[in-house]
């Protein structure tokens, strides 16, 4: 995971709508990043839908949202839809943003390895630096810890 006080990895990927979006278009502005493994899975929508539940909280605190995944834009645009998320999903097929914020790495699951998506999320301040790293997020709860640490 990138460390507290680096700068955070700038990028251009495709949102939901397939429009070009940077993670500078940001900039003045503290952004919730937040990686996850696949649209339409259980745990998935559960967190999405928890920010999306929040949503409004993080617009008055002038926090942008940003949910990432190697889903394409398609897949982004159905999820968006059924949820009815408020935030954009930006596509990352290539696995090139995964990589940069070093979320794409081994997993055990039932013994079994392979590579693929950690749930994660940074914190990136007004000014383009990681102000903080959550790993391991519990999916129903993440949205509401990261606002508690907003205060």
């Amino acid at each position: 995971m990138l460390q507290v006080g680096s700068k955070a990895p700038d990028f251009t990927l495709q949102n939901q709508a397939g429009e070009s979006v940077s993670l500078s278009d940001f900039l003045g502005k503290k952004v919730v990043l937040y990686f996850y493994p696949k649209d339409s899975t259980p745990g998935c929508t559960k967190e999405a839908c928890a920010f999306r539940d929040a949503y409004n909280q993080f617009t008055e605190k002038n926090v942008v949202v940003l949910g990432v995944s190697k889903d394409t834009v398609k897949s982004h645009e159905r999820f968006v839809e059924k949820q009815s998320l408020p935030f954009q999903l930006l596509a990352d097929p290539e696995r090139k943003v995964l990589e940069a914020y070093e979320v794409w790495q081994e997993k055990k699951l039932y013994g079994k390895v392979s590579m693929g998506t950690v749930r994660s999320t940074y914190l990136i301040d007004e000014n383009g630096i990681i102000e903080k790293v959550y790993e391991k997020v519990k999916t129903d709860l993440h949205a509401q810890e990261i606002l508690n640490d907003l205060l």
